[in-house]
């Protein structure tokens, strides 16, 4: 086999005549209602992790010393996240099994809902130790309906799409990030200018309560969407289906693992940029509305660089631009957190901005990436299950982890030890999966569309 063939090699075949795909009207509705289930999945994460840092551990747990009362704080956040990988199971047996597009009406609505009563939760001084309950109890309600969410999600884009684009029209689901990100952050931008008194009495609540418009817009257009064609095409062809898609999915778990580690890096670079940065900066010196106007340099930077990132996926491959985003931020936590302990506003949002470029390299061809690891029995599940528990060990327990370190004063340097870690094990798990963009997914057995073991012959080199 000559060198060229052998490369190609690596590479799922590309068949698009067996690949279903819709109509152009059809995937666009398809995509905006993805964009805003996403839009709505990182509002709500953005809004709770902001509010965890600057209002809940004086409303919820006040009876803490400053330092606790945030670990406690951000422990409720971690809870949400360690029910993700549920919901990923849940809704994606029920996926697998019976179709998309139901389970995604009930995850949108479970998020938006969740959110909307945190809004109107009593506090501790109202009602005591059944305040921070009922936070813990709806932060995991809306964990396990965001656990379905994406894969869910990112299956319907991946299945509509002609084979040629799945990152481009992944990338309009993934921009739904940035957009959470800007309105959560420009809700807060607004209530941080109340005095804080006020902020703490009701205004926490507006940015909460305001969710309800994402909802209905969502709801709306996704009742509109019909279900996945190749999820109708397996159906037609009645194929056994795995009776347990998860069970399925554990008897291969070397594709769940790596799909879990590549996903590692953007969720806990996302954590360390968003989530952490504004305890870490308001604790070293700069002023709340500072970190916050830098979120909004942020989103506005990954709002650019997803699309881009994710058309540049269709044309180079996922893995060239997820490994190349985790090799920067490799290279690039020392550099990015002496520019945040410089003390100079210009230059922790020029720090955060260089960040989020990597985090958007790691974070854009992840939709198609995943949806392309698995087969369509268990896509939902398999892709639900290497995300979440990816967000649950990245995102979830990054704060946390960071908190913990930094208890005893601020420092960066766990802080970057935690970020070069975090990319590293992402730079290992996608050197190990061969390339996917091209797939075939109708055809895709279970577990098979990445084998750890050798390439999948392409159709040239197979003699076909």
């Amino acid at each position: 086999m000559s060198r060229s063939s052998s490369r190609r090699g690596t590479e799922a075949p590309m068949n698009p005549a067996v690949t279903p795909h819709s109509d152009p009207a059809l995937r666009r509705r398809v995509a905006v209602s993805s964009l805003l289930g996403t839009a709505i999945e990182y509002y709500d994460f953005l809004l709770y992790s902001t509010m965890t840092a600057l209002v809940f551990n004086k409303v919820f747990f006040p009876d803490s010393n400053p330092a606790l009362g945030t670990i406690a704080a951000f422990g409720t956040l971690a809870a949400g996240y360690v029910a993700r990988p549920i919901g990923g199971v849940l809704f994606g047996h029920f996926g697998d099994r019976i179709g998309r597009k139901s389970m995604l009406v009930l995850t949108m609505l479970l998020m938006g809902a969740s959110s909307f009563l945190i809004g109107v939760l009593p506090t501790y001084a109202g009602v005591g130790i059944l305040a921070p309950l009922l936070l813990v109890l709806l932060r995991v309600v809306q964990g396990v309906a965001i656990g379905g969410e994406w894969g869910g999600a990112t299956l319907m884009v991946t299945e509509h799409a002609e084979p040629g684009r799945r990152g481009f029209w992944n990338g309009i689901m993934q921009m739904g990030s940035p957009i959470g990100s800007l309105l959560s952050t420009g809700v807060v931008a607004v209530v941080a200018l109340l005095p804080e008194e006020d902020l703490l009495s009701w205004g926490w609540r507006i940015p909460f309560l305001a969710s309800i418009v994402l909802l209905a817009a969502g709801v709306y257009l996704r009742i509109g969407v019909t279900e996945s064609p190749v999820f109708q095409a397996a159906a037609a062809e009645a194929e056994p289906a795995p009776r347990i898609p998860f069970v399925a999915i554990l008897q291969r778990p070397a594709t769940l693992l790596l799909a879990c580690g590549i996903g590692i890096g953007p969720f806990a670079l996302t954590a360390l940029l968003s989530t952490y940065m504004i305890s870490y900066a308001t604790n070293i010196g700069y002023d709340r509305s500072s970190t916050v106007n830098g979120l909004l340099f942020v989103s506005t930077t990954a709002f650019i660089a997803i699309p881009l990132f994710s058309a540049l996926s269709d044309r180079v491959g996922r893995r060239p631009v997820v490994l190349g985003g985790a090799i920067g931020i490799v290279i690039l936590a020392w550099p990015i957190y002496t520019m945040v302990d410089s003390g100079s506003v210009p230059l922790l949002f020029a720090a955060m901005v260089l960040g989020q470029c990597a985090q958007s390299a790691m974070f854009a061809p992840l939709g198609a990436l995943l949806s392309e690891m698995f087969g369509t029995a268990v896509r939902y599940t398999g892709a639900s299950m290497g995300y979440q528990f990816a967000a649950l060990l990245g995102g979830g327990f990054t704060p946390l982890v960071a908190s913990a370190l930094l208890v005893g004063g601020p420092d960066s340097t766990p802080l970057i030890l935690l970020a070069v870690g975090c990319g590293l094990v992402t730079v290992l798990c996608i050197s190990r999966v061969r390339e996917t963009r091209g797939a075939d997914l109708h055809s895709a057995v279970t577990g098979a569309a990445v084998d750890t073991a050798r390439p999948v012959p392409s159709a040239e080199g197979s003699g076909h």
